[in-house]
């Protein structure tokens, strides 16, 4: 009877210690997914600015390849042709 007792004592701590190791495992999956997420939409960002002054800077390069030259409106650049 004592050996018994002994089993379910060590399951009970088994299973204890296999509860709390999956408790601490879905909480850093947890916060591993939510860094993931920010870090892809810093990365979305960091790419959509990229673009934006890749663009801007093609649409430069172009205005003065054919003469002109860039003269800034109020919130656009406009590409005049001297």
């Amino acid at each position: 009877m004592t050996d018994l007792n002994k089993s379910n004592a060590s399951n009970t701590d088994i299973d204890k210690s296999q509860t709390d190791r999956a408790a601490i495992n879905s909480q850093q999956v947890s916060i591993k997914s939510w860094s993931q997420k920010i870090l892809v939409v810093i990365l979305c960002a960091a790419s959509f600015y990229g673009g934006w002054k890749s663009y801007e800077s093609n649409m430069v390069n172009e205005c003065t390849a054919n003469g002109g030259q860039m003269v800034e409106a109020q919130k656009t650049m406009m590409c005049q042709l001297s």
